[in-house]
């Protein structure tokens, strides 16, 4: 598990390889100057200074430390572990919240050794059918040895969460052993009916989600930023209760990519892609419904298809190469023609361009620069508030998750990179989520914000742009990026 990779390495555990007397059930005495070890069925000893009293080899490794731990060969020889189990070494790594053990198998014929998760209050206990000669020493982790196998037994801190799975693993043939726990969920009231909730949710490593949460009724919100100008979230909305990053833009020239509405103003045209939309009240998502024209300098009007919406003719506002082969663009700025360029062009930051087959007797020669070209687009229906980001998590209480079907490629980073992740969610009767997440995809996300019960839920600009706010500080992650656009909340 790539998690994992980043987790302090406390011990190897291969070193040492030593086993406690008292965890094999041994008894111990000293009689005449040697230990003597005791147990069913078995009786040996050990003089210091002389070595292994027969019928042991006196040159094997002594005893070691204060309690008496005894070495595999020790053990084997007198017939403290049968010779017919097989030994299986164990490694681990630790971090606060997290304990990895693996125990790497023995070549030969694998027993079968179960895949389960679940959960326990602090403790889990595990068997396997082998011989671990070299237990480490970890608070709260301890062994007990039979002839059958070794019992594994680990108690978490106090006051955690606490969950665990295990799973075998080929290649070389290994046994994996999770143990999660975490801090209990913690939620802090910030106004009337708003609160900011940390917890963690399985996925089944332990995912740290960040809320605020509005009840129904109790919140106002709107987009804010400015296009063309990144900025720090608290600078957009001084006064917001909370802030939650906005949409996608071109981190050169903070141009925003997709539909932004503000008082039923766009100040951005869509790209095509799931947009959060509402008037008011309870939001929703989807791919907007638009309709887009151009007006000519004889005054015509000519429907456009949009950005990722081509048609015969296109319309483009996002900055990156634009128009297909067989194509002549005419670029514009604002309402005045600057340009006619054979396709594909790319397109610069202030700039619009619409595209048109060059064999088309209607268009060819029909623009000039100086002449007038608007560009003139309309929501149906009409919203008071927009922006535009996806793909669309969760609608109508089901996953809804499709990123192909929005334009996002397989392999997209957006898609497919663990990383931080942003989104708005809502609850059928009205509750309001502003959501940040450690790092994972955002189809996990998705799984997990229906699971607690959203409606719907629209992805926002993830990975360094995933920012949340809350009574002017960074609840999370630790680290602010300046956007472009943001989603600020107050109380109503």
């Amino acid at each position: 598990m790539r998690r994992f990779l980043a987790f302090l390495l406390v011990l190897a555990s291969w070193a040492f390889a030593q086993v406690p007397a008292a965890w094999l059930g041994l008894h111990v005495s000293e009689q005449e100057g040697a230990w003597v070890f005791e147990a069913a069925g078995v009786h040996f000893s050990y003089v210091p200074g002389v070595g292994w009293a027969p019928p042991l080899d006196p040159a094997l490794p002594p005893p070691q430390g204060a309690e008496l731990a005894l070495d595999e060969r020790v053990l084997r020889a007198a017939g403290v572990v049968p010779p017919e189990l097989p030994s299986a070494r164990l490694r681990y790594r630790l971090a606060k919240d997290q304990l990895r053990l693996v125990l790497d198998l023995p070549p030969g014929p694998v027993p079968e050794l179960p895949r389960a998760d679940g959960e326990s209050p602090g403790w889990f206990t595990f068997f396997v059918p082998y011989f671990v000669p070299n237990p480490p020493r970890l608070d709260g982790l301890s062994f007990r040895y039979e002839p059958q196998g070794t019992e594994i037994r680990y108690l978490a801190p106090a006051g955690r969460v606490y969950r665990w799975r295990t799973f075998p693993l080929g290649e070389p043939a290994r046994f994996v052993m999770d143990a999660y726990f975490v801090t209990p969920p913690e939620e802090t009231r910030i106004a009337e009916g708003i609160v900011l909730r940390r917890e963690y949710v399985w996925t089944p490593e332990p995912l740290e989600l960040v809320r605020v949460i509005a009840r129904p009724g109790s919140w106002r919100l709107e987009p804010v930023g400015e296009p063309g100008k990144k900025q720090r979230l608290p600078e957009m909305a001084p006064d917001a209760l909370a802030l939650l990053n906005g949409g996608y833009y071109d981190p050169k020239t903070a141009t925003p990519i997709g539909l932004w509405v503000v008082d039923g103003v766009p100040l951005s045209l869509p790209y095509g892609r799931s947009a959060l939309m509402w008037d008011g009240g309870v939001p929703q998502a989807s791919v907007p419904t638009f309709k887009a024209w151009v007006v000519t300098p004889d005054g015509r009007t000519h429907p456009v298809g949009l950005n990722r919406w081509p048609a015969r003719l296109t319309a483009y506002t996002v900055p990156g190469r634009v128009g297909r082969a067989g194509e002549n663009v005419t670029v514009a700025q604002g309402d005045r023609v600057v340009h006619t360029y054979p396709a594909p062009v790319t397109l610069e930051p202030g700039y619009w361009a619409l595209a048109y087959p060059a064999d088309d007797p209607d268009w060819a020669g029909r623009l000039h620069p100086g002449d007038h070209l608007a560009l003139y687009g309309a929501l149906e229906p009409p919203v008071r508030y927009a922006l535009e980001a996806g793909p669309l998590l969760i609608q109508a209480g089901r996953l809804a998750y499709h990123p192909e079907a929005e334009g996002f490629a397989k392999d997209a980073p957006q898609i497919r990179k663990v990383t931080y992740q942003a989104a708005v969610a809502w609850t059928r009767e009205g509750e309001l989520w502003l959501v940040t997440s450690g790092k994972t995809t955002p189809g996990v996300l998705a799984e997990q914000l229906l699971a607690l019960g959203a409606w719907g839920a629209i992805r926002m600009d993830s990975g360094g742009s995933a920012q949340l706010y809350a009574q002017g500080e960074l609840a999370y992650p630790t680290q602010e990026r300046p956007v472009v656009s943001g989603l600020a909340l107050w109380p109503r």
